[in-house]
Order: structure tokens, then sequence, then C-alpha cells
């Protein structure tokens, strides 16, 4: 048997999507191209934000926070998974494995507190624009943002130490992309019921409880814009919502895929699903923020420019 108690030397086989070395080979240019776009754009979009005075407020920050929980969360999982693609030896420790999925939890918990928290940023600038500066003050904003990375780091060690309760036997490969919960629940030989049912708990608790906040705020916020009288000012309303509608829309949708369903019905048909979330998601935040904001274009414009005006 193989589980949480056992020596230092334990390890999973992590093999992927596919062990087909010429499918391997596609995989690793397409999945490292991926990586690469999502560190470049995740990191222009804080560098663009730290830079510009005009974007030092509450919703650029929380969005540079977000391409910083992406960029995390793309680091943690990718990278190894690019070393498993070009690399005979597919293995990864025991506590590899634990450290893996722990900030895998956390960074999707952090991801989705974030999400609301942006939510009720735009629901105050729309709903109570008069009092917006003094509702979301600089000291709240950080006590937002402390408060969800302490939700986090709570939720996703609460699943690795229970994680480590559990004994792994038979087959210890992994035909995954990373160390995933679902897929190690599944390899488990021991009783897990008690790992299913705070799953369940805290899940409705960390992922439901933002989400339904999130549509509350855009309710109110919904109302609030078909209350103006102007086209013009309508449309500018939606418009310093759309992006962050699309960013929600393509968050839970991907990971609805993923984890609305049985435990046992969980299959390699749903690795599809979870590169979604774990790959193009991240990679497609900054895009979707940065496509039809004139504010981010004057600053990313701005922070290209600067190395060639040095040069002059």
């Amino acid at each position: 048997m193989y589980g949480g108690n056992q020596s230092g030397d334990s390890e999973f086989l992590l093999l992927g999507i596919s062990e087909n070395p010429e499918q391997q080979q596609i995989l690793f240019w397409m999945f490292l191209s991926m990586y690469l776009v999502t560190v470049v754009g995740n990191v222009f979009i804080i560098l663009a934000i730290g830079s510009d005075f005009h974007l030092h407020t509450p919703m650029y920050f929380f969005l540079a926070n977000l391409s910083f929980t992406d960029l995390f969360f793309v680091t943690n999982t990718i990278p190894k998974m690019l070393v498993n693609l070009q690399s005979q030896n597919k293995a990864i420790s025991y506590g590899g494995c634990l450290t893996q999925l722990y900030f895998l939890v956390s960074l999707v918990a952090l991801d989705n507190l974030i999400l609301a928290v942006m939510a009720y940023d735009r629901y105050v600038a729309i709903c109570r624009p008069l009092h917006y500066t003094t509702a979301m003050s600089p000291r709240l904003c950080i006590l937002l943002l402390t408060l969800c990375w302490a939700l986090a780091v709570l939720y996703g060690l609460i699943h690795t130490l229970l994680m480590t309760r559990v004994t792994f036997c038979g087959s210890r490969k992994i035909h995954y992309i990373f160390c995933e919960m679902y897929v190690l629940l599944r390899l488990a030989c021991s009783n897990t019921e008690v790992n299913h049912v705070v799953l369940v708990a805290t899940g409705c608790f960390i992922f439901f409880t933002p989400l339904g906040l999130m549509i509350m705020s855009y309710v109110r916020i919904v109302r609030t814009i078909l209350q103006i009288p102007s086209v013009t000012g309508k449309y500018k309303a939606f418009s310093t919502c759309g992006s962050h509608l699309a960013v929600v829309s393509l968050f839970y949708g991907t990971l609805g895929m993923v984890y609305l369903q049985p435990l046992h019905t969980y299959s390699m048909k749903d690795s599809i699903a979870t590169v979604m979330y774990a790959v193009v998601t991240p990679m497609m935040n900054p895009f979707i923020y940065s496509l039809r904001n004139k504010d981010m274009h004057g600053a990313l414009r701005r922070l290209l420019q600067k190395p060639f005006q040095r040069l002059t």
C-alpha cells in the first residue's frame, strides 16, 4: 500500500494526457507557447498598473493581484508538466504532489475570491458612485485582499492535510497533467468519506458564496444601468463590467465542467476541461481585460515606450 505515511522516496507517476511520443512533442510546444504568453501577458498587466498612477485605483489594484495569482497558478503546474513531456522520468514525489495540490487548491480559491471582490467594487462604482472613494478606501481594499488570501490559504491547508490521511494502493499512475484533488481521491484505497464531506462543505462556502454575491451585485448593477437615461451612459457603464463578466463566465464555466459532477464519473475526458481552467483561463484574462480598455491600452503603450525613450 501507498499512503501519506510512507517513506520519503514514495512517488506518483504523472503521465499527462498522452503517452504517444509524437503527441507529447506537440503538447510540449503547445503548452510552452501558452505558458510564455500567460507569463508575458500577466507580467505586463502587473507592470503597467504599477507604473501608471492613473491606474492606482481599487479596480486595477485587484486586477494586478488577479494577474499575480494567475501567474503563480500556471507556474505551479505547467513547468513540471513541460519537464515530464520531454523526459522519460514522469515521477513526482509524494511531497511534491501534495505541494502542487496545495497551491492548486489555494490559488483556484483565491482567484474566485478576488473575482467576487472585483464584482463588489463594480457594484459600488456604478450603484453608489458618490460614495465610491470613501466606500472603497485603500484600507478596505487591503483588508479585503488580506481576507481573500487568508481564506484561500486555510482552504488549501485543510484539503492538503486531509489528503495526508489518505492511503494509496495499486497503480500510482496519474493520467493527468498535475496532481489534482479528484484524481488522487480516485486512487485512494482507504476511506475518503471525510475528504468528500469536507470538500463539499468548504467548496460550497468558498465558491458558491462568492458566486451568490457576484450574482446579487450584477442584478443591482443591471437595474441601476437600465435606469440611466442616455444610451451613451448605459454603454459606458456596461463596458466597465464587460471584462469582469467575461472572466467570471470563463472561470466558472470551465471550473463547473470539471467539478459539478459526481466523483465516480470523473474520467480522462475531463482533462480537456481542466486544461481550460488551469491553462487557458489564466492566459486569456490579460487579453480580456486589456482588449477594450483604453486606460490599460495607454498604460501598456507607455510601459513599452520607456526602454526606447531611454535609448534616445
